[in-house]
């Protein structure tokens, strides 16, 4: 279904969710929740897990909430990336957080 959504988002369109949910928050609902469970069932601890539980736990009440601040959304996807970056089980699922962080928009340039 993910290549579906790929085609869809290059022509322009957005897939149908029956609701006015903002198809962004859909998409980093899902991914954020892929991830939590990859985490919680990787058996391997490393020095930096709790961050990543809780910044993931973070992003996934923002999700609850609406369209959530884009500054707290990239500040918390900057956390995880540095708590499990290093972990090569996870990075699948570190990539689909942060494609749907980037789907929010670009970072402004200073």
């Amino acid at each position: 279904m993910q290549g579906g959504r790929a085609v869809l988002r290059s022509l322009g369109q957005r897939p149908v969710t029956g609701s006015d949910e903002d198809p962004r928050v859909a998409e980093l609902r899902t991914a954020v929740s892929r991830l939590r469970r990859e985490l919680a069932a990787h058996p391997a601890e490393f020095p930096d897990r709790a961050i990543a539980e809780d910044e993931l736990a973070a992003l996934a009440a923002m999700t609850a909430g609406g369209v959530p601040e884009i500054p707290r959304l990239r500040s918390s996807l900057l956390l995880i990336a540095g708590a499990i970056g290093s972990v090569s089980a996870l990075a699948r699922g570190l990539s689909d957080v942060r494609h749907a962080v980037e789907l929010f928009g670009e970072p402004p340039r200073r």
